[in-house]
């Protein structure tokens, strides 16, 4: 008979002289400071990688005996409380200028709402690049002082750890994650935990709520893993993007109509509500139940609440929205129709799917909100068009729809090293991440020193990658040969050989195997003896998704290859550490999605600030950041070309520029181990993105964008006991139930010709069906194409004066002096339009005469 084994946790008392080692622990402020981080990892550097960078799991392992070393160590200590004084000074300063100049933080509060946040590995609720973008705009937030709280789900095994078997096949494991293991704390009301009760069809399900901080700001976080719930909803948050559609819509029911009660709760009174992708427009639901309640009609709490309300979408990929049958969203919406005060097909309408028999959580979160963006100029555009259904008859480029650019959080992911080198030259940066022109510092910093660091976080790749493939390869059986041939060009530094990096979400549009379209082609450009190259690819394909997991043994089976092991390197378990290492360390990255379905991308920023040179397809915030001088861009081929067309043209332009630009540039050597002309290619990929696309420019232009217009438009509305928003609500009903019966035609004659400086008349006649001439606004747009473009130039917008009506039908005239010489068009529209409307084409009709 075998004995049991029982688990026994010796935990060390915390010395009085280290005690706020627990302070610091708690806040995850640490996931953005490297000295902080550097404090734990003193104490004990193989404790901290075994505990994988967690600091609260760090400090119940430690040992008594490191901890009183360091009390008594002269130099620790001054570590220590060089750490504290610059936590304690970041937590004293006060909102940046700028911000108080669009919010005051006395009276305004943005609401972020997100199904994940991806701060820092150790906190396992993200599960790429959403997450991680929610965790840097929080960041942003907490350094420029936005007065800003965060709200999300508590998933207790998180998303899945990646394992690659032997054949290249993905392994995905679940592991808990112990809330005392976590940077969170219990939230408590009047000495109880604090529980949030959400309506299901038979039952209320209830919610924990937990907090954690990160830095100046709050992040709240709902968890159904509670003694209130039955068995199946205890596991409702049990895995991040886990379970089937029904678990996703029991997740957002929680975030969406859970989340705002949290608030609530905790007498918070957001002036913006932030709706962060589609999984948490519930909200808009739970908001207009609220003013219901209040007494306001559902048109006008949906007023209301649209006004305040910003919704951001981050993906031109259908798979990447939440449809639901309509059989399923009846099932669990039929009773929050009945707290509106309305029926189901009703409420049916605000997601409806154009083809009408799907509830879309996109859809959804752009008719409850005023304020839209994608996330790049190339996307915005793009979901103007894939969403125009919202305003069917609005050009795509006039829908309120717009963007706003992604960006990086620079402490997060800028390489200590580079912070150092920084600081010796420019002591200031950390305040000059907006100001492109201080960035030009970094052409006055010696080339021998500049690639002195390059080189050094280089070598910190190669051991990480090192240690990562032998552990894969024990665990596979791999032979000791194989790995010692896998690892041969890292393990000969002196060859400094070129190094591509690809770690990214496996999924078939980011055409992770489009460098293998010719193969032979690159097998002779890798196996160089004097030009090496190493391409390195890291990413995780969902558990579900079959063709992204396909790509992943292509790219394993390719990197057994004998003509390729040592050149192609494929590693598991792509998460923020392995990241920061790999955009630190690799020469080149490579970016190669289906354009344009790159919503954004943001790996290949933070490889940019860290000195990396981008080659990749013109999609995302690549199409605004190649400046044809701080790297390499691919031209994606028209869209209306057959997809094997556009692939097989973009792999030989890959190729060709690898071939005829990348290395020979990279090894164009004149007597010294670096390229003068590869380290002027880095300095201006570094100055001239690393103040463009970071997180604090961001979050900057939402707040002058989106959250200081959201906040005055629903002070407006809401002004006077909601007087504006019922008038508002009212008139578009009554608009909507005219618009169709209404026409418009010109009349009279219609000038061809005259002289540059002769003025011309034109006239239409509208038949407006019962609205009246203050309903609507009749414009005439002028524009020409410039001789030399095919892009046509902004037209000119002039709006006709209303002139006699006579019954329902009324004249509208214009007398212009044409705007341009030459030829150019003229087109007359007509639209319904009120002043207290957010966007003056929101309701999305118009006429063209």
């Amino acid at each position: 008979m075998s004995a049991s084994r029982f688990q026994l946790e010796a935990q060390p008392r915390i010395p009085e002289a280290l005690e706020r080692l627990k302070t610091l622990a708690s806040d995850l402020y640490y996931s953005w400071d490297h000295a902080v981080r550097e404090i734990f990892v003193r104490l004990d550097p193989d404790l901290w990688q075994k505990v994988g960078h967690n600091p609260t799991l760090f400090l119940r392992q430690v040992a008594q005996d490191k901890l009183e070393a360091a009390a008594g160590d002269r130099a620790y200590m001054a570590q220590y409380r060089k750490a504290l004084a610059a936590y304690d000074g970041y937590l004293d300063t006060a909102p940046h200028a700028e911000i108080t100049d669009h919010l005051d933080p006395e009276k305004d509060l943005v609401a972020y709402f997100c199904a994940e946040f991806g701060f820092h590995e150790s906190f396992p609720i993200y599960s790429g690049g959403l997450g991680i973008l929610a965790g840097d705009h929080c960041k942003a937030a907490s350094d420029l002082g936005v007065p800003f709280v965060a709200v999300g789900l508590l998933y207790q095994q998180g998303y899945f750890i990646q394992t690659i078997d032997a054949d290249g096949g993905q392994v995905a494991q679940y592991h808990s994650h112990p809330s005392n293991e976590l940077p969170i704390t219990p939230v408590e009301v009047d000495g109880q935990s604090l529980e949030i009760e959400v309506p299901f069809p038979d039952r209320m399900v209830h919610a924990r709520v937990w907090q954690a901080k990160a830095g100046h700001i709050k992040l709240y976080l709902l968890d159904t893993n509670t003694e209130s719930n039955n068995e199946a909803d205890r596991s409702i948050t049990l895995q991040l993007y886990g379970g089937d559609q029904e678990t996703r819509i029991q997740q957002e029911l929680v975030l969406g109509i859970g989340g705002p009660r949290a608030l609530w709760k905790l007498n918070y009174a957001p002036t913006v509500w932030h709706i962060n992708e589609g999984h948490s427009s519930f909200q808009i639901l739970e908001r207009c139940r609220r003013g219901v309640e209040e007494g306001l009609d559902f048109a006008t709490a949906l007023e209301t609440v649209a006004s305040a309300t910003l919704f951001t979408t981050h993906t031109p990929v259908p798979a990447g929205h939440d449809i639901f049958p309509r059989d399923l969203a009846q099932r669990y919406l039929g009773r929050v129709a009945g707290s509106l005060g309305i029926d189901f097909d009703a409420l049916f309408l605000l997601g409806m799917t154009p083809a009408g028999d799907a509830f879309n959580m996109t859809t959804l979160g752009l008719r409850g909100s005023r304020f839209h963006n994608g996330v790049s100029r190339i996307h915005g555009l793009e979901a103007s068009r894939m969403e125009g259904a919202i305003w069917p008859q609005i050009p795509p480029a006039e829908n309120p729809l717009d963007y706003i650019t992604n960006g990086v959080h620079v402490p997060t992911f800028l390489a200590p090293e580079w912070a150092s080198l920084f600081d010796m030259h420019a002591p200031t940066w950390r305040s000059a991440l907006r100001d492109p022109d201080f960035w030009n510092f970094i052409d006055k910093i010696p080339e021998y020193h500049y690639w002195s660091v390059h080189k050094a976080l280089k070598q910190q790749m190669f051991n990480f990658i090192r240690r990562r493939l032998t552990k894969q390869h024990r665990r596979n059986g791999t032979s000791h040969s194989i790995t010692q041939r896998m690892t041969s060009g890292i393990d000969r530094p002196e060859r400094d050989a070129l190094i591509i990096g690809f770690a990214r979400r496996f999924a078939t549009y980011k055409r992770a195997t489009l460098l293998f379209s010719d193969i032979h082609r690159l097998e002779r450009l890798v196996n160089d003896e004097q030009r090496p190259v190493i391409i390195v690819f890291a990413g995780k394909a969902h558990p579900r998704d079959e063709p992204g997991q396909e790509l992943i043994k292509v790219i394993h089976d390719l990197s057994q290859h004998p003509t390729l092991i040592g050149k192609i390197l494929l590693l598991e378990d792509y998460d923020q550490a392995m990241a920061r290492r790999l955009v630190c360390g690799v020469d080149v990255w490579l970016n190669t999605p289906e354009y344009p379905l790159e919503a954004s991308g943001t790996s290949g920023e933070k490889a940019a600030v860290n000195g990396a040179l981008n080659l990749s397809v013109l999609d995302g915030w690549w199409g605004e950041g190649y400046d044809g001088h701080n790297g390499w861009a691919i031209s994606p081929r028209d869209v209306s070309f057959s997809k094997e067309f556009r692939n097989r043209e973009e792999a030989r332009d890959l190729l060709d520029i690898l071939e005829y630009q990348v290395i020979p540039t990279y090894y164009a050597r004149e007597g010294t181990d670096y390229s003068n002309e590869w380290i002027g290619l880095s300095k201006a990929s570094m100055k001239s993105i690393t103040p463009r696309f970071n997180a604090q420019r961001m979050v900057m232009d939402y707040m002058r964008k989106f959250y200081r217009p959201a906040s005055l438009q629903h002070a407006r509305l809401s002004a006077d006991n909601y007087t504006l928003a019922k008038t508002l609500a009212h008139w578009k009903q009554h608009v909507v139930s005219c618009w169709e019966g209404v026409s418009l035609k010109v009349v009279g004659e219609v000038p061809t010709r005259c002289t540059f400086d002769e003025p011309v008349t034109y006239r239409v006649e509208a038949f407006l069906n019962g609205l009246s001439q203050d309903d609507v606004r009749v414009e005439c747009l002028v524009d020409k194409a410039p001789a030399d473009s095919d892009e046509a130039v902004k037209p000119r917008s002039l709006l006709m004066e209303p002139g006699e009506l006579q019954g329902e039908t009324s004249r509208f005239e214009l007398t212009l002096t044409p705007p341009f010489s030459g030829v150019q068009s003229l087109r007359i529209r007509i639209y319904p339009y009120h002043p207290a409307l957010s966007h003056p084409l929101e309701l999305g009709r118009m006429i063209w005469a």
